[in-house]
């Protein structure tokens, strides 16, 4: 969240940040991020080239965020199922979905290389890290051998990333908490 003893460029980063997050890039105008921001056109421009430029800023601070949010959970000390279920339960705000994963559903950034490349990195980072997190568990034993570490991670990713789809669709947490539990039972009784 952004304050108004910010920057102006750190105003308008943030204000773009929340009205992707709740609007998409088209619903996202630059009027809209000014009035948000409490910054004017010309502050605008002077510090981005335009809305793109600024989005894309927006949009790397977020997955930048995303990266040090997942980072230092998974960082953590503790056997990979325990790392592992302290990123599935760590806290969210599930009914408001991933910041980063609600941008692959913006067709303008997947139609743009540019905005869709800081997603795409962040979630192949997270696929990465998680995927390393259950290579160790192989290897320390917790996990079946000849389970594929990428095919686990990818699951682990689509189980939060559709936990957010179903819960928005329900309008309550309880898919996603149920697709969590799920996976956790499925990963237990190899731990």
């Amino acid at each position: 969240m952004y304050t108004v003893c910010m920057s102006t460029p750190d105003r308008l980063i943030e204000a773009t940040r929340e009205l992707l997050w709740e609007r998409g890039y088209v619903g996202t105008s630059p009027k809209a991020i000014q009035q948000h921001a409490h910054a004017g056109q010309g502050s605008m421009y002077h510090h981005f080239t335009g809305k793109p430029d600024l989005a894309l800023t927006a949009i790397r601070r977020t997955a930048d965020e995303l990266r040090e949010t997942a980072g230092r959970v998974l960082d953590t000390p503790g056997s990979a199922y325990e790392r592992i279920s302290a990123y599935l339960l760590r806290e969210r705000d599930v009914l408001r979905g991933c910041p980063v994963g609600r941008l692959t559903m913006d067709p303008e950034i997947i139609a743009s290389d540019e905005l869709r490349e800081p997603v795409d990195e962040t979630i192949a980072w997270l696929r990465g890290r998680l995927a390393a997190l259950v290579r160790e568990g192989v290897e320390a034993g917790e996990f079946t051998p000849g389970v594929v570490p990428e095919d686990i991670a990818a699951t682990i990713v689509a189980t939060v990333q559709g936990g957010y789809v179903l819960a928005r669709a329900a309008g309550s947490t309880d898919a996603f908490d149920a697709g969590v539990r799920g996976l956790l039972t499925l990963l237990a009784p190899h731990a």
